[in-house]
């Protein structure tokens, strides 16, 4: 087991990753939030697999235990099923005492993690991620919300956890869909800050896909290690430098909301996003064309998709691009690479660059 440290003054907090750890939970939830009542948020599928094993080791230590299963899905990070959530702990009683206890994806922890930063005008909170991607990023650095019709995340807050739990073993019931989404974020990593992790993975696919426990530790902790390094230099992203983790997102979100979040996953929408962006870098003479081809095959290996599928409406795309959080003074912000490791906060991009060029090089 490996514990890494994200140093944020008194918002700092553990981040635990090992093998088999998450049948310990109680443990860590008294040395990170001491309490009698955890209130713990899931889904439906996760409540099978996970959620109500680790439930009834919270309740054999001696807590009481409420368990709300959302349904499975984006859709799930809603104003309408937040309310229900709030009405829920009011009706158990759950008061500033109480520690929510996120158990599942990125959408669990974003949408418990808002529950938890609004009640009461603020709980503490525990991430216990189940999939690759919420391990390597969402779990991590205190971005928690919901989303509106037409854009992701819209509505938020930063709320940090008071720990992260990340047991890989809990890795062994994903769908190789879900696994390969997560890729897409470990991989993000290498691209916007570390060359030497993108290519350890190039030389480690067969390790990785085979759930090799070593390797799936590695990637998760090196992923963490590196984003909780950003969220240190720039926790609300008041200098601009955490948006370098949104590489690929500008494309890959209006994608989501194109779709109504039902045909792309997070990592798929944002695998493709990070190569329109490499496209744009290098239309803009940024980066070579060996670099788009060298992102491309490592996404392609782990069947991750490369290209907008047919079926999406490229005017729509652009047009919710226009809704991301990264628009400033009228203009889109993208981050675009320089070199592999490296990436730059740009606005001064043609429009015509955007639709004619990254898109069009993307289209299925």
């Amino acid at each position: 087991m490996s514990t890494l440290r994200v140093n944020l003054a008194e918002r700092s907090y553990d981040i635990a990753i090992g093998s088999g750890i998450a049948e310990s939970i109680a443990d860590y939830l008294q040395q990170w939030s001491p309490t009698s009542h955890v209130v713990l948020v899931t889904d439906e599928t996760v409540d099978e697999l996970h959620g109500d094993r680790l439930a009834s080791h919270l309740t054999e230590a001696g807590l009481e235990v409420d368990v709300f299963a959302v349904p499975v899905g984006e859709t799930s990070k809603s104003a309408d099923l937040l309310i229900e959530l709030w009405e829920s702990l009011l009706d158990q009683g759950t008061d500033r005492g109480s520690v929510v206890v996120a158990v599942g994806g990125g959408v669990i922890g974003d949408l418990a993690g808002f529950v938890a930063a609004t009640f009461t005008r603020g709980l503490r909170f525990i991430q216990v991620p189940t999939t690759l991607l919420a391990q390597v990023d969402s779990s991590v650095g205190g971005k928690v919300g919901i989303n509106l019709t037409e854009a992701k995340n819209m509505v938020g807050a930063f709320w940090q956890p008071n720990g992260v739990l990340i047991d890989v073993d809990l890795l062994a019931t994903l769908p190789p869909r879900e696994f390969a989404a997560g890729m897409a974020e470990v991989i993000k990593y290498g691209v916007i800050m570390d060359a030497e992790f993108f290519e350890w993975i190039e030389n480690n696919q067969s390790a990785i896909r085979d759930h090799d426990a070593e390797a799936l530790a590695h990637i998760v902790e090196q992923s963490c290690r590196l984003k909780a390094q950003v969220v240190e230099a720039d926790e609300r992203e008041t200098s601009g430098h955490r948006a370098i983790l949104n590489f690929g997102h500008t494309f890959g979100h209006a994608l989501e909301a194109a779709t109504e979040y039902k045909s792309l996953l997070h990592g798929e929408a944002v695998a493709i996003g990070m190569v329109c962006a490499a496209r744009l870098a290098f239309t803009l003479g940024r980066v070579d064309e060996g670099f788009c081809q060298r992102l491309e095959k490592l996404l392609a290996a782990f069947d991750l998709p490369t290209k907008i599928p047919l079926d999406i409406d490229r005017d729509a795309v652009l047009k919710l691009m226009w809704h991301d959080k990264k628009v400033a003074d009228n203009r889109l912000v993208f981050v675009l690479p320089t070199q592999l490791g490296h990436v730059e906060l740009v606005s001064n991009v043609d429009d015509n660059a955007v639709d004619d060029k990254a898109i069009v090089a993307s289209l299925g």
